[in-house]
């Protein structure tokens, strides 16, 4: 029974036994519940570690897509979680935290959008994946920063397009692509507050490096960038170039799975332009704790849940976005 104290917090929060292995235990209830855990890059490196999935958005939605666990728990944020169900309505679908939120899925509420709508009915809506199920059920098609320079290229040259909700994103599209989509004016709290100036210092004292960059950065970023790309494609960037060092703009969580990868390469994490840390963290991706897990898998709580019909609009844009995606490489 989930103690409503537990349900106001949004987590289990129940002390998990003193001197247990927590990576075992969390191993062993995936195997007697079939359970799956899929983890975001984003994630604190335990969290990773412990995960039978590690990726990027389009990689996450595409391993619910195909397995065959009776439950997913979505190490991420709650927009993750709740694509996980729109794909898997017959699943249980877990998310360790509910306060895990996203501050891009935020500058986007569903009823904002709908005006939007009712005001441009001559405008298709391309929503990137960090959208709750509400705005994705209003989309045309969904995109993810790996895919979506493709999808925007899919449409005629002279569509009306609306851009939502990251306008940084949006603004490299409209560049790379020479179109003029309307940007919705929302952006994520981690990728606003790269410092160009410590790009500039870092690149003064590591002149070989190359500077890596996600989209979701602000233009002066991109502009310093040797290389843009989703996180999946920086990881892979920095696997097969033959530079040894690398400066990384975007969330410093994937700094594990480039050391893992290439243990002999350096990375280095673009600080935001204020406070005292070295690098850049998701406070929302980091509410996804061992202890969470544990718990969460333990109780099979807190789970997603959606309206079948908000689902079933939700559904259309993924399901088109996913069979494009199945012709990139």
């Amino acid at each position: 029974m989930i103690k409503q104290e537990w349900k106001d917090k949004g987590f289990v929060d129940e002390a998990v036994p003193a001197g247990i292995d927590l990576k075992a235990e969390i191993r062993k209830l995936c195997k007697e519940k079939n359970a799956v855990i899929l983890a975001h890059y984003y994630t604190e490196g335990e969290i990773q570690d412990v995960a039978d999935f590690v990726g990027d958005s389009l990689a996450l939605a595409q391993q619910a897509e195909k397995t065959e666990a009776d439950i997913i728990v979505m190490c991420g944020v709650h927009f993750m979680a709740e694509t996980n169900k729109i794909l898997c309505p017959h699943k249980l679908v877990l998310l360790p935290d509910l306060n895990a939120g996203c501050s891009l899925a935020d500058s986007c509420p569903a009823e904002e959008l709908a005006a939007f709508k009712r005001e441009h009915p001559d405008y298709k809506v391309v929503a990137y994946v960090n959208t709750s199920a509400a705005v994705k059920a209003l989309t045309d098609i969904v995109v993810t920063s790996s895919n979506a320079r493709a999808v925007v290229d899919s449409f005629d040259k002279d569509e009306k397009i609306l851009f939502a909700p990251d306008k940084n994103l949006g603004g490299y599209l409209n560049a790379v692509t020479g179109r003029s989509m309307k940007l919705w004016n929302g952006g994520c709290h981690v990728h606003e507050q790269f410092s160009i100036e410590k790009i500039v210092e870092l690149k003064a004292t590591h002149p070989d490096a190359k500077v890596l960059a996600h989209p979701e950065c602000k233009s002066g970023v991109l502009a310093l960038a040797d290389y843009i790309g989703s996180t999946a494609n920086i990881l892979k960037y920095a696997q097969e170039s033959d530079a040894q060092e690398f400066i990384v703009a975007t969330e410093s969580g994937i700094l594990h799975e480039m050391v893992k990868c290439c243990p002999q390469k350096t990375f280095i994490p673009v600080p935001p332009t204020s406070g005292p840390c070295a690098c850049n963290e998701c406070n929302y991706m980091r509410l996804n704790t061992l202890p969470k897990l544990y718990n969460c898998l333990k109780y099979e709580w807190p789970f997603v849940e959606l309206d079948e019909a908000m689902r079933t609009d939700a559904l259309r844009p993924i399901e088109r976005m996913l069979e494009l995606s199945k012709n990139l490489k």
